[in-house]
């Protein structure tokens, strides 16, 4: 004879219960939007970038004269 289980009951997840963080805390990001921030380029803007351009040049170009959302554009 074959013993058979009883189903489980599923719960729906609770209002409690959070999100999935996709993101772990990352010093090395968040330094990043800092520096980023310091040239002039908005927070949220930076928060996107600062895994994805290289701030020295940002900063290289914002030297020279470039406005940072120009030096930002550029160096995307």
């Amino acid at each position: 004879m074959m013993c058979r289980r009883s189903p489980k009951k599923v719960e729906p997840p609770s209002a409690t219960q959070s999100h999935e963080v996709i993101r772990q805390h990352d010093p090395v990001h968040d330094w990043r939007v800092r520096q980023l921030t310091r040239l002039g380029i908005s927070w949220p803007l930076a928060q996107a970038v600062a895994d994805h351009v290289d701030w020295h040049q940002v900063a290289r170009l914002v030297q020279h004269g470039c406005t940072p959302r120009l030096a930002l554009d550029i160096v995307r």
